[in-house]
């Protein structure tokens, strides 16, 4: 996959199918899209061309604080193999203020000379978002383009989108979540040097920090999976604080493996956050905090049917 930033950086000579949105997350939902535009990426002539509006530069000149479920890097690592090219767009002030025709003419018939747009039923565009699909149907034959509009796609009588899936991540329900976005939600990152407290009280820990932006579930004790070197490993992962030893108040996914031996440090890692298990809390002391943690560990073991360690 070609991955791109900026349209100015877009230079394809052949006709394409694209679709165009904020993809935070990449749900059941946005598949659907994707999944259309690589049918028609199929045909010998036609690129498949995922556009992804990043409101990053927008949301921070207007002081809102960005709150995604997929980073970029993120999105990226998902849509690889994917798609012939994802382009990340800015989604700049100068941007934002393009005309809705314009839209049309310079994005989609000029930068991407689209034969196939693909998008979903409330898809807005331009100016104030006077562009809607209604427009993108009757421009469609003055600027050479099928339109494919795509339904949106529904669970539990409930539309799948970003802001419903952020809701329901924010009650640390895993479960739906998956089943929303169609895999185990999670993140990824580098893993840190802590003060390896976990490996003096025996359970030495994987920290990993969020994405400033990462929307994240509610701090606590989680079961996960873990993907070092190409290998997924099984564990908890507390996501936190650490109230009991620590009054820094940076949040932390600590990942606890039950069957790793090597050294991670400083390796990108995935995590995969597969279930919760009871939030953080403030033990009276370590070893309060040590018989816990035992706890967790083997809750985790039996979950998983992972014999424990001799």
């Amino acid at each position: 996959m070609q991955y791109i930033e900026g349209l100015e950086a877009y230079h394809g000579d052949g006709r394409s199918a694209v679709t165009l949105g904020k993809f935070d997350g990449l749900h059941l939902g946005h598949k659907k899209l994707i999944d259309m535009v690589k049918e028609y990426g199929r045909q010998d002539d036609i690129k498949s061309i995922v556009c992804a509006f990043d409101m990053s530069v927008l949301y921070k000149k207007k002081g809102i604080a960005l709150e995604v479920l997929m980073t970029k890097d993120e999105r990226r690592s998902r849509l690889d193999g994917e798609v012939d090219a994802l382009v990340d767009c800015p989604f700049t002030e100068a941007f934002s203020q393009m005309e809705a025709e314009a839209f049309i003419e310079e994005v989609i018939q000029k930068r991407f000379h689209a034969a196939y747009v693909v998008v979903g039923t409330d898809f807005h565009f331009g100016h104030k978002k006077r562009g809607d699909i209604h427009m993108l149907q009757a421009y469609a034959r003055k600027y050479d383009y099928e339109l494919v509009v795509v339904e949106k796609e529904r669970r539990e009588g409930h539309v799948i989108s970003s802001t419903y899936i952020k809701q329901l991540l924010k009650e640390g329900n895993m479960p739906i979540v998956r089943e929303m976005l169609g895999y185990p939600y999670g993140l990824q990152g580098v893993v840190e040097h802590g003060r390896k407290l976990g490996r003096t009280l025996g359970f030495p820990t994987f920290n990993v920090a969020p994405a400033e932006e990462k929307a994240m579930p509610p701090n606590g004790v989680y079961l996960d999976r873990v993907r070092v070197d190409g290998t997924w490993y099984e564990g908890i992962a507390n996501i936190g604080v650490k109230p009991t030893v620590s009054d820094e108040n940076r949040l932390l996914v600590e990942s606890y493996l039950f069957d790793y031996s090597g050294n991670a440090y400083g390796k990108e890692v995935k995590i995969e956050l597969l279930e919760f298990c009871r939030p953080e809390q403030k033990f009276a002391d370590v070893e309060e905090m040590k018989k816990c943690v035992a706890g967790d560990i083997a809750f985790g073991r039996r979950y998983f049917g992972i014999a424990a360690a001799d």
